[in-house]
């Protein structure tokens, strides 16, 4: 039997526990992304720090992270469409594939000229989503480029708007019974498209197709997650992002931007749940 090499041996258990410790990406769209869809209405610009994607008529587009990771942090500075964007949704979300898949979103529905857009937020795991809270921003999401972002760890999801919380969805599993994100990787999405059906004042006001096409702009796409395919591995994972949290600073500004901005909280939809909110929504934190 040929003996080990202690130098090969060392060089794979550190690439092994940069894998636990997590892949951090971000800045070049060349480097990180592969654009999916849209017939070249996705496009990279520069030195591949800025990435458009645009919607007309016959279609919209998108891109998708070359890595898949299972846990981590997931940021990404987005300008939204200026002006009438009404039936259009710009979308920032994770995403494991087949029908029983896990899904975490941030969707940014159009509106008419004048009207906010809305943040929609939803959590999928083993393929079932309905968990929605909508909320409208302090500030004009068009004007600038603002920071969306998204904690997955095992024990909670956190969903932030430039830095600060919008939304906590906790692990339950143990005392609900409903499932949360544990067991499949995701990659890292972004599209551009067409739900005039039902995205802007639930479908009564139609897109304008007259102005397209319509641009959302992504640049500091920064993913920093465990990108090792095995599970228990990434249970196991020492990243930052593993064992963050909110403290009571951030509880307490997370409350108050749900006070003031959250405009749909479906734990609240009394019309849609007769029997009850579901199980989730009673839970005690």
């Amino acid at each position: 039997m040929m003996a080990s090499n202690p130098k090969k041996t060392f060089v794979l258990l550190i690439l092994y526990s940069v894998l636990l410790a997590g892949v951090a990406r971000g800045g070049n769209f060349y480097q990180d992304v592969d654009i999916t869809w849209g017939d070249g209405r996705g496009k990279i610009l520069g030195d591949g720090n800025l990435l458009t994607l645009s919607l007309d008529r016959a279609s919209g587009s998108g891109f998708q992270s070359k890595n898949q990771y299972l846990y981590g942090r997931f940021d990404v500075q987005l300008k939204l469409v200026p002006g009438d964007s009404a039936g259009t949704v710009a979308t920032f979300y994770l995403s494991s594939q087949g029908s029983a898949h896990d899904e975490i979103d941030f969707e940014f529905l159009g509106n008419a000229s004048g009207e906010p857009y809305t943040v929609h937020t939803n959590v999928y795991s083993q393929g079932k989503g309905g968990r929605e809270q909508q909320f409208r921003m302090w500030f004009d999401p068009t004007a600038d480029f603002h920071t969306y972002s998204v904690l997955w760890n095992p024990t909670h999801i956190l969903f932030y708007v430039d830095g600060t919380p919008i939304r906590e969805y906790r692990n339950r599993e143990a005392t609900t019974g409903v499932p949360f994100p544990t067991r499949q990787p995701m990659r890292v999405y972004a599209s551009m498209w067409d739900a005039e059906e039902w995205a802007t004042q639930g479908g009564r006001v139609k897109t304008d197709w007259s102005r397209a096409p319509f641009t959302a702009s992504y640049k500091g796409l920064a993913a920093s997650g465990c990108a090792s395919q095995d599970v228990a591995a990434c249970a196991r994972s020492n990243g930052a992002w593993m064992y963050q949290e909110l403290d009571a600073t951030a509880q307490d500004r997370l409350q108050q931007v749900q006070k003031n901005y959250m405009i749909y909280n479906y734990c609240a939809d009394t019309w849609r749940f007769k029997q009850g909110a579901p199980p989730e929504c009673a839970a005690t934190k």
